[in-house]
């Protein structure tokens, strides 16, 4: 029997969670899935979330060169900041990526720089540690349409630009269920509710594009998919519902964004709009905390989504 580990959750069809430890419990999840003695990991978090990756491994039983992939839904390093990392424990192992972000986790520098710009270079450091780059020969670019064997398990690759162009959603064919990174948003445990789980469209610097955005999350319903896999965090299911609660919020974010184009203090009238939203919302969900609370939750996202916003805005000009 597996080893248990409290940051380790054991979902059906051989796929496993793995809370990364970043910022908070229940935050970022990395995915291992197991099949046939074959492993794959999808999103890694950082480098201080390795050892729970590797740990993830000794409790299945698995070693180090039973890994063929190490999957990244797109370059952000809450979702890749480990791969190099990890890679280097991982003998067997290719790292699929994106075309468009290949490059930034072969030389992760750039990657770095901009996060630096986002956060300040001492926060990134702090946060995410000393970003390691991956021999050019170990990288397998992926291109939409893809498919990947996994002892004989089809996992599926889709372009799915919105958040990032260089974002890819993973269609396991075996659960009926996508693992999405931040395309289908976030969905926080504390905001459970009887009514279900809520969500929130994820808008961050700096290649927001809501119409990308849209068609994406309509390609992925278009599956009918049973369950999607989020980063942020664990699987959901009633995906239609969510769905439709993502496409509306966005709609409204593009509202309030062409509404407040011209704002003399944009930023901060971007996240009172969204603040407004989001409490507005999570009250209709039936979620008993206070609006104060919930905002606590939310403020690395209404920051991080104001700032997508922003740069939105100003690239349509």
């Amino acid at each position: 029997m597996p080893t248990a580990h409290a940051f380790i959750d054991t979902l059906d069809h051989g796929i496993h969670v793995i809370d990364t430890g970043f910022h908070r419990p229940r935050f970022d999840a990395s995915y291992l899935i197991v099949e046939g003695g074959h492993a794959a990991f999808v999103d890694t978090g950082t480098n201080h979330s390795v050892p729970r990756l590797l740990a993830a491994l000794d409790a299945n039983g698995l070693a180090r060169d039973a890994v063929d992939y190490v999957i990244a839904t797109h370059v952000h390093l809450d979702h890749a900041g480990g791969a190099g990392l990890l890679m280097q424990s991982l003998p067997l192992a290719q790292l699929v990526v994106h075309p468009r972000g290949a490059a930034h986790l072969i030389d992760p520098s750039a990657l770095v720089k901009g996060a630096g710009a986002v956060y300040g270079a001492d926060e990134v450091m702090r946060t995410y540690g000393q970003v390691v780059g991956v021999a050019a020969e170990r990288v397998l670019r992926t291109a939409d349409g893809m498919r990947l064997d996994l002892a004989g398990r089809s996992l599926s690759f889709l372009d799915t630009p919105g958040h990032a162009r260089h974002h890819h959603c993973i269609w396991d064919e075996r659960s009926r269920g996508f693992f999405t990174g931040d395309t289908f948003g976030l969905s926080y445990r504390e905001f459970d509710t009887a009514q279900g789980v809520w969500l929130l469209p994820t808008t961050t610097p700096v290649q927001f594009e809501p119409e990308a955005l849209r068609s994406s999350v309509q390609r992925l319903l278009a599956f009918e998919p049973a369950r999607m896999y989020l980063t942020h965090y664990g699987t959901v299911g009633d995906v239609a519902r969510l769905g439709a609660e993502l496409l509306v919020q966005l709609a409204q974010m593009v509202q309030l964004g062409e509404a407040l184009r011209q704002h003399p203090d944009r930023h901060a009238a971007l996240k009172q709009g969204l603040a407004e939203m989001y409490t507005q919302r999570v009250a209709q969900h039936g979620c008993a905390m206070t609006s104060e609370a919930a905002l606590e939750l939310l403020a690395i996202d209404m920051e991080l989504n104001a700032q997508g916003m922003g740069i939105w805005l100003d690239r349509q000009k």
